[in-house]
């Protein structure tokens, strides 16, 4: 039975599983979820995934939610051919660590400057009853929706969410520094950098990528990860959030 996957063309956590599953030349049958739309609240999608999120897959009927799960699952599943996970306990305990990281720093952060710079215009044209019936339906980003409001977040939000992302590039910067590059790890492309991927895309999307201008060794690992097969297929035609709304693309004019 194939590989059923839930998900949405634009979100970060979407594009992680889709790059883990080209990687690993899977096949798939993908459901596109418009979530300004509220796809994922769905009674049919909240039967797969209760906390009403993407991506979502469906292996041989039984729903994995999470997109760090479904990478390991995928991985562990279907490890050959491309295993994204090193072979000794020790390296992959060092690979967990880099993933929960990712998850609590940039994953988190990058909501931030993504509703603020993105999505609040949307929000705005709400009337006050629309957007609280909108936020108020999100079972796990209610508070954060909420906390954002139709104005946005203020300044210093977005100043300490750009500085989580910042130091998430020196930490990067680290862990490249340690393994000897190209990749976080060294020679093997493994889950911890497709974990961290699509957030240096979203900031170049949000035309906030001089975050690492100044940091030869990320941009390099940015200039790899994109030379990477499975990346154009992961960011098909509407992937991209200057893709859905023009007055980002004016942002890099």
């Amino acid at each position: 039975m194939p590989i059923v996957l839930y998900n949405a063309p634009q979100s970060t956590c979407s594009q992680r599983v889709r790059f883990v599953l080209h990687a690993k030349g899977l096949a798939f049958e993908e459901h596109k979820l418009n979530l300004l739309e509220g796809d994922q609240l769905a009674p049919a999608y909240l039967a797969i995934n209760p906390n009403g999120v993407v991506p979502a897959i469906v292996h041989d009927g039984v729903p994995v939610i999470d997109s760090s799960v479904i990478m390991e699952y995928l991985d562990e599943a279907f490890p050959e051919p491309n295993p994204l996970r090193p072979p000794s306990l020790t390296a992959l305990a060092h690979m967990r660590t880099m993933m929960r990281f990712i998850d609590e720093m940039p994953a988190a952060a990058i909501r931030v400057p993504t509703f603020n710079i993105a999505f609040l215009p949307r929000f705005q044209k709400m009337s006050a009853a629309e957007f609280i019936a909108f936020a108020e339906s999100k079972p796990l980003r209610k508070e954060f929706m909420l906390a954002m409001g139709q104005t946005g977040f203020p300044k210093k939000e977005m100043d300490e969410a750009l500085g989580r992302l910042r130091r998430t590039v020196d930490r990067m910067a680290d862990w490249i520094a340690s393994s000897g590059g190209p990749f976080l790890m060294g020679d093997q492309l493994t889950l911890a950098d497709i974990s961290v991927m699509p957030t240096l895309v979203r900031l170049e999307d949000l035309n906030l990528d001089h975050l690492w201008q100044d940091t030869p060794s990320v941009s390099r690992w940015f200039a790899t990860i994109k030379q990477q097969p499975q990346f154009a297929p992961t960011y098909y035609e509407g992937s991209l959030l200057t893709e859905q709304f023009p007055h980002l693309a004016a942002l890099r004019t």
